[in-house]
This record gives structure tokens, C-alpha cells and sequence, in this order.
């Protein structure tokens, strides 16, 4: 029980599958009531496809767990409808300090331009979070949310997998066409399959403390590398939420976890950080190790797996829940399209070959970080202070400095479903690249471009004067929009000038979008319903944008 967070109780409801006695089929279950699981089902649901969470408990996660929730997440949470209660809730921060003893040599800034919807990352316990996804879980019709649920037994097929589920009134059988396993580290579903995760365990531990406290501490991250107060080792600060605090100190591979977790002896250790006289209560503690670890592959047939059942990663970096999260968001349009047989089953392919992709990009930066947090040799160790001595003065040695790259959106760069530039562009809106956000205008009503773009293919174009485009732009507009896959034309413009019947303009009065998308007139992008972009252009040609359409969802033959 938590001094700040009153744990609901969620209502178990016997399966139709009990109550007739007759096995059915489902379109879509997801095993996992965490974060990805409902991520992924809220998603298909809001794409109008009825879907089954099996969960095997009645609550929301204990301890704050997934704290760090970064700018790419919070835009696909606000896609899920739950972005605006987690930002409410949570402490938004984009600044970060590193100190080396009781110095700082090092900070950054994860949003240094104006102008985006969202901060770089804000800090929420992942209990709030759960239960905000629940929320907008429940009030989706054709999701079927069923907890002390749990899969005891599944069975693949050539065109679905039958779960045996254990209930309190008893098992029941279910089947479906297409299962999502996002049950967690330790997932039980990846077990029964025999599948499995390699990697490499970090001989190391941390003992994360949530402490409730009043406390002027910004709403930062921090970092030290050897402070006075825990020597030798290392210790990271985040705000929460309810004037939490979450501590981390490394304690060394020799730790006792047990012992280390007694308020006897974390106790002491807060307050030689905080001082005698700072008052605090503690509220959870937990002892974890590094794991960098990932499945060959996350597609098995109609098995896909997610987040930590697929992937995991130390925590320094903030790359679990939001990679997990991410995950979903490239899955779920995927196997919409799949399911409509609009695109062939190898699309699904992708959903692993770009998620792979991911995560061993988080791997990567996450052993780095972990490597240099907990040298594993006195070489390692000169070398690491070494930097941090510089670090202050020399900006070579800041560079150098890893106290946990933070978690960014994939550049899906290398995918096959990118159509290659034929022309020249600057600045980081590649193919493969998440879009970035813009402020845009519509009839005199200020949004957010990203909060505009929906789930589909949709074609930006940018032109100076959108009165100017005549009735065969508008046709071939049309023609696009009536495709079998549908492809929105949206026109961007620095003027509000009338355009073909029709077609919407979006003013870019801050000419951000010029800026952050290297616009000229007649530029276009193409970006897919994850908003990552697909392709980009000088000039509007719909057959270009159709052979692109194909190459991004395997319909080419």
C-alpha cells in the first residue's frame, strides 16, 4: 500500500466462453495488461477492430516502475487519447545534470527549439498511466478487457493460436487469428512457445527507492558519478508525481537484494544524500539488475510479441515503456491492413525487421550507458573519471560523458518500406524518420499538426499560394483519397489563401514546418499511419506517390 496512491480494484466478469460453454474466435487477443498491452488493444479498437486482453491480475502495476515517458511516446499516448491525463499528472522536464562528486560537469536540453506540443520527456509512475489506458480502454466498445484472466496453455496454428485460460470459475478455451504477447520480462507466453531471449546480464544492482518528501529539487534529471554521499558508486533523481522522488543507488554486483530493500538500511542511505533534517517517508523499493536482452525475432507466424516480452533493456535511458510502446504503434496499422486484406501478410514482416532494428539501437546505447555507469575494470574506471575530470572545461570530453542516452524515436532509415530520395533535402525528416511536430492554423483555429494527422496515409504538400493549384492537382487529390489504401492530401502553406474544393490548407504561420521539414514550394511528404515518413518529393506526382504508397505496404509486385 502507497501513502500517495490508492490501488484500484478492477471487477472480474466470467467469460462468455464459461457462460455458453462454446469456444469462440476472436479477431485479435493481447495477453498483457501493462502499458503495451493496452496500448495495442486501445489502438485496435479505435481502428474498429474487436479485441480480447487476457490479464492474470485485478490492478495496475506496483511501484512506479516505467517512469520516464519521452516526446515520441507522449504523441502516440495523445493518438490513444490518454496523452493530455499523463501530462497533467506527471512533472514534464527537458533538462538533465551530470555531476562527478559534488560538481556538475555536464547537463543538456531534449527540446531546445520552441514550438513542440510536447516536452521531451515528463515522469509519471506507471500505476497512473495504467490506469489512465484502462480508463480509455473500458469506454471503447468492442474491447474486451477481462482481468484474473490468466493463459495457462497456447497452442499456434498455420492462421491463429487456442488459449486455454484459468479463471476463478474455471478454464475456458478461446481462439484467435492473430495473438499479441505483451505479458512482460518474464513472459510466460514466450516460455510455453520455447522461444528464446539472449543477451547479457549486467553483474550489477540497483536499489530504486520512491521517497515522498517536499523538496526544492527542479524538475530535472540528475545524475552523479562518485558523490560524497554514496561513494564510489553512482545515484539518479527523478521528480514524480505526489512530491515522489525516485533514488537510485548502485550497490554492486555483492549486494544482498533482501537486505538491501529493509527500510533499515535504505533509510540511512537517503539521508546522508538529503540530510538529517529532510523529512521523507519512504513509499516502494525495489533491487533490479541490468538486462540488455532481445528475442531473434518478434513475429511468430500470428504470434507477435512486445515491449519487455520481446526486448529488454536497463532502465538508465528511459527505453522500456517507451520502446515497448512504440512497438504497438508501428504493429497495429500493419495488422489492420493485414486483416482487411488490403496488404499482404509480409507487411507483418516489417513490424519485426524495424523493431529489431529499435531495439538493438537500445541495446546499444543502453550497454554504453551501462558500461560506462559500472566500469568493469580499473582501466575502465580511470578512463570514465578521467572524463568526467574534463568534462567541465573540454567540450571533447563532454561528449564522452553517458549517464544514459535518453530515449529518442527510431530512424527507420535502412527500412524497405522507404521509397529513396531523388532530390535533395537537409535536415532530419529522412525517410524512416518520425515526424517531428509543428503549430498550424485551420479557418483561424490554432492546433497541432500531429494532433490532425489520424491514422492513415496522409500527403503533405507544401505550396506558397494554394489558389494556384489547378483542377487536375485536385483530381489526382481526389483519386488518392479514393484508393483501395486511402492517402489524405493535406496542403501546407504560409498563406490561408482559398484552395481546390475539397482540399484543406494548414497555415504554418510560425514556418515551423518549413523549417523543421525543409519546405519549398511544392514539397511533399508521405507519411504512414505511425507517422513515420515514407517518401518525400520537389514536386507532386500522384503516380510517385502511389508506386510509394505500394513500397510501404509490400504491395509490390
Amino acid at each position: 500500500m502507497l501513502s500517495t496512491y490508492q490501488y484500484p480494484k478492477y471487477d472480474y466478469v466470467q467469460a462468455p466462453e464459461l457462460k455458453s460453454g462454446v469456444t469462440k474466435r476472436h479477431p485479435v487477443v493481447v495477453v498483457g495488461a501493462g502499458p503495451v498491452g493496452l496500448a495495442a488493444a486501445i489502438d485496435l479498437a479505435q481502428f474498429g477492430v474487436p479485441v480480447v486482453v487476457l490479464d492474470d491480475d485485478n490492478s495496475v502495476s506496483v511501484g512506479s516502475r516505467g517512469l520516464c515517458y519521452s516526446r515520441r511516446t507522449l504523441e502516440i499516448l495523445d493518438r490513444l487519447g490518454v496523452g493530455d491525463d499523463t501530462v497533467a499528472k506527471g512533472v514534464s522536464w527537458n533538462v538533465g545534470r551530470t555531476f562527478f562528486n559534488d560538481t556538475e560537469v555536464f547537463n543538456f536540453n531534449l527540446l531546445p527549439q520552441p514550438d513542440f506540443k510536447r516536452p521531451g520527456m515528463v515522469s509519471l509512475q506507471q500505476y497512473y498511466l495504467e490506469e489512465y489506458e484502462i480508463k480509455r480502454a473500458k469506454d471503447l466498445p468492442n474491447l474486451d478487457l477481462r482481468f484474473c484472466n490468466k493463459v495457462v496453455s497456447v497452442s499456434p496454428e498455420g492462421n491463429g493460436a487456442t488459449l486455454q485460460v484459468e479463471t476463478p470459475d474455471g478454464i475456458y478455451t478461446l481462439e484467435t487469428d492473430w495473438l499479441i504477447v505483451a505479458d512482460g520480462a518474464r513472459s510466460s507466453i514466450r516460455r510455453m512457445l520455447n522461444l528464446e531471449i539472449d543477451g547479457k546480464v549486467f553483474m550489477d544492482r540497483f536499489l530504486i527507492a520512491d521517497v515522498v518528501m517536499k523538496a526544492d529539487f527542479p524538475a530535472e534529471r540528475w545524475f552523479w558519478f562518485d558523490p560524497p554521499f554514496h561513494k564510489g558508486q553512482s545515484v539518479l533523481l527523478h521528480r514524480e508525481a505526489d512530491n515522489v522522488y525516485r533514488i537510485d543507488f548502485q550497490l554492486g554486483w555483492q549486494a544482498d537484494p533482501e537486505e538491501e530493500k529493509k527500510p533499515e538500511n535504505v533509510i540511512p542511505r537517503i539521508k546522508a544524500m538529503l540530510g538529517d533534517d529532510r523529512e521523507f517517508e519512504l513509499e516502494w523499493v525495489s533491487v533490479y539488475t541490468f538486462q540488455c536482452r532481445r528475442m531473434t525475432e518478434f513475429r511468430h507466424g500470428h504470434v507477435l510479441f512486445a515491449g519487455d516480452a520481446a526486448h529488454q533493456v536497463s532502465p538508465f535511458g528511459a527505453r522500456g515503456a517507451n520502446s515497448g510502446i512504440q512497438d504497438t504503434d508501428n504493429l497495429v496499422w500493419k495488422l489492420k491492413l493485414v486483416m482487411d486484406g488490403k496488404a499482404p501478410d509480409g507487411l507483418l514482416d516489417t513490424y519485426s525487421e524495424e523493431r529489431v532494428f529499435a531495439a538493438d539501437e537500445n541495446l546499444m546505447n543502453s550497454t554504453r550507458s551501462t558500461d560506462f555507469i559500472t566500469p568493469k575494470s580499473n582501466t575502465s574506471l580511470t578512463f570514465r573519471n578521467a572524463v568526467l575530470s574534463l568534462a567541465r572545461e573540454h567540450a571533447f570530453a563532454r561528449a564522452l560523458v553517458n549517464s544514459g542516452r535518453l530515449s529518442v524515436a527510431a530512424n527507420l532509415t535502412q527500412s524497405r518500406l522507404n521509397t529513396p530520395d531523388t532530390a535533395d533535402f537537409r535536415g532530419d525528416m529522412v525517410p524512416g524518420a518520425a515526424m517531428d511536430d509543428a503549430p498550424m492554423q485551420e479557418e483561424g483555429q490554432q492546433f497541432w499538426l500531429l494532433d490532425r494527422m489520424g491514422r492513415q496515409f496522409t500527403a503533405l504538400v507544401y505550396v506558397i499560394d494554394p489558389a494556384a493549384l489547378d483542377a487536375t492537382f485536385a483530381r489526382n487529390c481526389k483519386a488518392l483519397a479514393s484508393g483501395e489504401i486511402a492517402v489524405e492530401v493535406i496542403l501546407v502553406s504560409p498563406n490561408p489563401g482559398p484552395a481546390p474544393e475539397g482540399l484543406r490548407v494548414f497555415v504554418d504561420q510560425a514556418g515551423r514546418f518549413a523549417e523543421r521539414f525543409d519546405a519549398a514550394d511544392g514539397t511533399v511528404y508521405l507519411m504512414r499511419p505511425d507517422q513515420h515518413i515514407a517518401a518525400r518529393w520537389r514536386t507532386f506526382d500522384a503516380n510517385s506517390i502511389t508506386a510509394a504508397l505500394a513500397r510501404a505496404t509490400c504491395n509490390v509486385h
